[in-house]
């Protein structure tokens, strides 16, 4: 991202081009910009509001991040707000642990400006009871030039597959762009192979040549599956898996307690805007019960837009409101994420190299006793027995399965503590 960083458009000083009495005089400000944006371009500039979303904000706050150089800091707003912003960030592609803090211009208090559609943006700081707010401006030459800009950022954002995370917060819906670093391949999946097949048909032929499959068949452009079972047997490892190999942009959706009808609004409104693509909303049975009617409507409402792929989870299909599944259009399938049987068990124990720390003989007897287990108790205890064979040179494989059955057993029953007498003062 180029950068002038020379100017304010609205300095605090007692120049000739200072705010003068009222610092945060909001009018003089937007005049200011106008007679920035014209004098720079030699004509006019209209402004404009996206109406449904803040989707083109967090494009902007995006380009920002990573350096985009068709974006340019032409100016900071005001000289006495902060016009710089910093965060660490992990360098999960290299290693969980490198990482730097990262300095780059706010959104809030610049104006950003993509020279080469004559398009600009601007976060202004209004003066509020308590505290700052903001302004949120487009400013576009034409009506041409800001369609030019939309068609360019929906084909970059395309083009370079990202994944959007949202997740309900105490202070409203937190979006953020994710890239697929580390993706999850198909033969990583551990799970029913006719079940597993039968899932990745239904995606590919919803992406494949535009969803000809669906034109050929007389079929709604549009399907939605739900996926239940016991958490840690695959469930999220499978939705990374398919969007990781999906060419269409991919959207998670962390449902919440504070997840609410604005909130449910926005992510599908942004959903049909990115159509075709792949819409995952995680822990749908935590949908609050004050908005669950307005989710059903808007589920609707959306499944008449083609070109979504909708994939829910629920570790607890039991509390999901049974009109989510009684009507067309919502979920058409629902699949159970079944515990691994034997024969997977010892299939995927092998894959995560357990073979180098017991002999066969002795991983076979362990498939066989961890019946129940879970994929996440089956890793948990492959690192188990790494770190015994680490420190103690050996691997009681068998004495390792009867304590987690035993734990296993108490988490079911509730029952943690028989001795209570042991515990306290008393």
């Amino acid at each position: 991202m180029s950068s002038e960083r020379a100017s304010f458009i609205a300095p605090s000083g007692q120049g000739p081009v200072s705010i003068g009495k009222t610092y945060f005089d909001y009018a003089e400000t937007v005049r200011r910009i106008f007679r920035y944006l014209e004098e720079r371009f030699g004509g006019a500039f209209r402004l404009y509001y996206q109406e449904d979303s803040n989707d083109m904000w967090d494009s902007l706050e995006e380009d920002v991040r990573r350096g985009y150089p068709g974006v340019e800091h032409a100016a900071s707003l005001y000289d006495l707000v902060e016009t710089d912003v910093f965060r660490y960030e992990s360098d999960t592609a290299m290693s969980p642990r490198q990482g730097s803090y990262e300095i780059r211009p706010a959104v809030r208090n610049n104006l950003l400006l993509y020279p080469a559609f004559q398009v600009a943006f601007a976060r202004v700081p209004k003066e509020m009871n308590h505290g700052l707010g903001y302004e949120n401006l487009i400013f576009a030459a034409s009506e041409e030039s800001m369609g030019e800009f939309l068609a360019d950022m929906r084909q970059r954002q395309l083009a370079e597959r990202k994944i959007m995370l949202y997740s309900d917060t105490r202070d409203g819906l937190e979006r953020e762009h994710l890239s697929a670093t580390h993706p999850v391949a198909r033969s990583d999946v551990f799970m029913d192979e006719t079940l597993k097949a039968h899932i990745y048909r239904s995606v590919d032929e919803f992406f494949d040549k535009e969803g000809s499959f669906f034109e050929t068949y007389n079929i709604p452009y549009k399907r939605g599956i739900l996926l239940y079972g016991k958490p840690g047997n695959g469930k999220t490892t499978l939705v990374k898996s398919i969007s990781g190999t999906v060419s269409a942009p991919v959207t998670y959706w962390q449902i919440t307690e504070y997840t609410n009808s604005e909130s449910i609004s926005e992510v599908f409104s942004a959903a049909v805007r990115m159509a075709p693509m792949v819409l995952v909303i995680e822990d749908i049975d935590s949908m609050p019960e004050s908005c669950r009617s307005y989710f059903l409507n808007i589920l609707d409402g959306v499944a008449s837009k083609e070109g979504i792929f909708l994939i829910g989870t629920t570790n607890y299909p039991e509390r999901i409101d049974p009109a989510l599944m009684n009507r067309a259009g919502r979920f058409d399938r629902a699949y159970e994420v079944k515990s691994p049987d034997q024969s997977m068990r010892l299939d995927y124990l092998q894959r995560k190299g357990m073979a180098q720390l017991v002999d066969q003989e002795t991983l076979a007897e362990a498939a066989r006793r961890t019946d129940g287990f879970t994929f996440a108790q089956l890793g948990e205890l492959y690192v188990s027995a790494a770190l015994q064979k680490h420190y103690e040179n050996e691997v009681r494989l068998m004495d390792m399965i009867n304590e987690m059955n035993s734990d296993y057993s108490k988490s079911r029953s509730g029952d943690w503590m028989k001795d209570r007498n042991t515990m306290g003062f008393m």
